[in-house]
């Protein structure tokens, strides 16, 4: 691991005054917890706006893939542009656009203005949570990092707990609309938060926009960006059609829905903290540890889907892997010199490419006629994928020299 010298963390989003950092991360979670809520909620909503909108369950999920891809075109065009800026204030702005476009996809009145909305609230996704998670480990000491980290990406997986089983109860009884509107309020709550209580750091005039794009000089960047990429596209193969196989495996049994998607967001909250922890001590076997359960769980998956409760502690497992981000957004903030804010932003690019090669991959195997669970085997491979070029990462780390 890096000494905390090769970082420069980040004295521009350092608090001139002491701040309190559990107060700090509560509000940056709370960002998260607006993406996490409209991200996965529109996944959980498949079933639902498909039917309302005129499209066929696999058609509906380039919604989410239109998101994905706002993510990957956001992150590093609006982490370039906004390098001079304060990072409170370029939350505060990132917030306040992710509320404005979650209300107008509410208000979406065919799949054509859906998929065009959907693709606009993409675009802040990435930006805020790689300015987020420096502004995050930046009031935490240096040996705390991967664990700041790991409470700003709580709001997320608590949303998964929380926030998308509750979208989806209002996708089943006053609409799937509820479900995208609530983010409005959610994201301008958070620009309020942020606004009240992030450090007031100032403008960072004599900072050079294009200088971030050394990140992209690094091969260890590349390979992590592509560990994301690749590997955690098998975990968005099965989450996309997650609501879509209870229906089919547990025929009238809708209920059911909610509490899988809850049970899902638990395991995704309990292993954030545990990447966390494991990441501030080995990040290569944390990487390595998380991706081979994740590979074992979807393997498994499509067989225990045939019971409810052989179903749920695979559900939880899988949910659990989801701290793999939590060990590339640190490892990337150790490789990527002066250039934090995009590196950083590029992790969820990464991710974003997963959630969109995932549910494609996923939907070519319904398009050939297997059922919904079998987006577990088509996960596995790419996770198995994600494995190898993992390894690469590592033994090429090992033998270059970390930028600093």
């Amino acid at each position: 691991m890096a000494s905390p010298t090769c970082l420069p963390l980040e004295d521009a989003a350092r608090p001139a005054a002491p701040v309190k950092p559990g107060i700090v991360l509560f509000a940056l979670a709370m960002g998260g917890f607006a993406i996490g809520t409209t991200e996965f909620a529109a996944m959980a909503l498949v079933p639902y706006f498909s039917p309302d909108l005129g499209v066929s369950e696999a058609k509906a999920a380039e919604a989410i893939s239109a998101y994905a891809l706002g993510v990957v075109v956001g992150a590093p065009t609006l982490a370039v542009l906004g390098a001079t800026m304060s990072r409170r204030i370029l939350l505060i702005w990132l917030m306040l656009a992710y509320a404005l476009f979650n209300t107008l996809s509410a208000l979406s009145p065919d799949f054509g203005t859906m998929l065009l909305f959907r693709f606009l609230s993409g675009l802040p996704h990435g930006a805020y949570f790689g300015v987020a998670a420096l502004v995050a480990a930046s009031v935490v000491p240096p040996n705390r990092r991967s664990a700041a980290v790991a409470r700003l990406m709580m709001g997320l997986t608590v949303a998964t707990t929380l926030g998308v089983p509750f979208a989806n109860v209002l996708g089943q009884t006053i609409g799937w609309r509820f479900g995208f509107g609530i983010v409005g309020v959610l994201a301008t709550a958070t620009a309020i938060a942020v606004f009240l209580v992030a450090p007031r750091d100032a403008p960072r005039r004599g900072v050079n926009p294009l200088r971030e794009l050394d990140a992209l000089k690094s091969r260890q960047v590349w390979l992590i960006l592509a560990t994301g990429a690749i590997g955690f596209g098998g975990f968005f193969a099965v989450y996309t059609y997650l609501a879509s196989t209870v229906i089919e495996r547990m025929p009238g049994q809708d209920w059911l829905v909610p509490a899988v998607l809850m049970l899902m967001g638990a395991g995704m909250t309990l292993g954030a903290l545990i990447a966390g922890w494991a990441s501030d001590r080995n990040q290569e076997v944390a990487g390595f540890a998380i991706m081979g359960s994740m590979f074992v769980m979807l393997m498994i998956y499509p067989v225990a889907t045939n019971s409810i409760w052989t179903m749920l502690p695979v559900v939880l497992a899988i949910g659990a892997t989801t701290g793999l981000s939590t060990v590339l957004q640190t490892r990337l903030m150790d490789v990527a010199g002066e250039a934090q804010t995009l590196a950083a932003a590029l992790n969820h690019s990464a991710f974003n490419v997963a959630n969109a090669l995932g549910p494609w991959l996923a939907a070519e195997a319904l398009r050939a006629g297997h059922g919904f669970a079998s987006s577990g085997y088509v996960g596995a491979a790419v996770t198995a994928a994600g494995i190898l070029i993992f390894a690469v990462t590592v033994i090429d780390g090992r033998r270059r020299p970390r930028l600093g």
